[in-house]
């Protein structure tokens, strides 16, 4: 990923695929990291297939995805305004006007915004902090992003099962510390884990830092157990190939 400075000096224009994607976020408030780009390659979206991407931020999983897959579409939902504003110009600027919305939302009462169980696909980077833990970013876009300000994971559960059709798929990245919590809720929304990946630092560190989960709306009891993803190559190491790839 290359990055350059924007025309504001309140933001970046970073750009994945060699330059073929541009993704303009803010400069000092709530930036992507590789969890979205994680979550965006995660599963591969059948031809003509409807993806919603659940408080899309900068817009970044669902511009991965189209770039990726040109014959699906996309919906963002997203609840900050300045973040939605930056998701409808990356939209604009990558030329996917024609196949990938902006909805204007809260997670919390998605029935106002959209209607029920019309997408295919839903993928979901949500808030992992609680809202009393750890050090509140003192950027309010960032902290909203970041911790569980305006809804926990509880929510954002209960609206990708609110949106995705029945036999859909969902798509979580999430801290592995609490897996236990997301995988729990998922069963309670009928959201049945049918492949989970753990993702560490490096090899031979220290435990899983994320995992990534498919489920399937009223899908059956058989989970697959992915073999461990490395980010880096080591404690000091740069990406692993798997991880380049990602961007390229």
């Amino acid at each position: 990923m290359s990055q350059t400075q924007s025309f504001s000096h309140l933001q970046t224009e970073d750009t994945l695929f060699q330059g073929q994607l541009s993704c303009r976020q803010g400069l000092d408030g709530y930036r992507f990291s590789v969890d979205a780009v994680l979550a965006a390659h995660f599963t591969v979206p059948r031809p003509g297939e409807r993806v919603l991407d659940l408080g899309c931020g900068c817009g970044v999983i669902a511009l991965i995805m189209a770039y990726r897959h040109p014959t699906i579409s996309c919906c963002g939902l997203e609840v900050q305004d300045e973040l939605a504003a930056l998701s409808e110009e990356n939209i604009t600027s990558n030329g996917f006007a024609d196949r990938f919305r902006l909805v204007r939302g809260d997670v919390r009462n998605i029935a106002a915004v959209l209607s029920p169980e019309t997408f295919d696909l839903v993928v979901c980077n949500p808030p992992y902090r609680k809202k009393e833990s750890g050090r509140i970013n003192p950027g309010y876009q960032a902290s909203l992003a970041r911790h569980e300000l305006a809804g926990g994971i509880e929510a954002f559960v209960s609206g990708a099962a609110f949106a995705v059709r029945n036999r859909g798929r969902v798509v979580f990245v999430y801290p592995a510390a609490r897996s236990a919590t997301l995988l729990c809720l998922l069963h309670r929304f009928r959201l049945v884990p049918k492949r989970l990946q753990p993702i560490y630092s490096y090899p031979g560190g220290e435990s899983a830092r994320l995992v990534l989960v498919e489920a399937v709306k009223n899908g059956g009891e058989q989970m697959e157990l992915l073999a461990p993803f490395y980010i880096f190559s080591g404690r000091e190491g740069d990406y692993t190939p798997a991880m380049r790839a990602l961007y390229h």
